[in-house]
């Protein structure tokens, strides 16, 4: 479900990062990483409570192959997906953060957005 950067890792790595990052945006709002990695697992995100809308069992058995933790995506179908029932996509932001100091890479946090807009 990735996109088309290569973000420094063989395939099977960056994979499993993504997943991860998918996991902890829906697990806990929001996660702080470098601009790139959030900019490509915003669209996965995205795509997830897509499927979370949908509610069928196809698509829970999609969001189960790729979010790690079960309790993550009982909470994207019962909970996330009736937060954002009337929104029409853009259910995630990216703000920039500036560099980080060790190797001056461009951080950033992918969060939810509110659902009540």
């Amino acid at each position: 479900m990735s996109g088309y950067r290569k973000l420094g890792r063989a395939s099977d790595q960056r994979r499993a990062m993504l997943r991860g990052l998918v996991t902890n945006v829906l697990k806990y709002g929001k996660v702080e990483t470098t601009l790139m990695r959030a900019k490509e697992a915003q669209s996965i995100v995205d795509k997830m409570i897509t499927l979370g809308k949908r509610g069928d069992l196809h698509a829970r058995r999609q969001a189960m192959a790729y979010v790690y933790e079960p309790a993550v995506v009982y909470d994207l179908f019962n909970i996330t997906a009736a937060k954002y029932a009337q929104r029409n996509g853009g259910y995630t932001r990216v703000i920039k953060l500036g560099s980080r100091r060790g190797d001056n890479a461009e951080m950033a946090i992918l969060e939810l957005v509110e659902a009540d807009a």
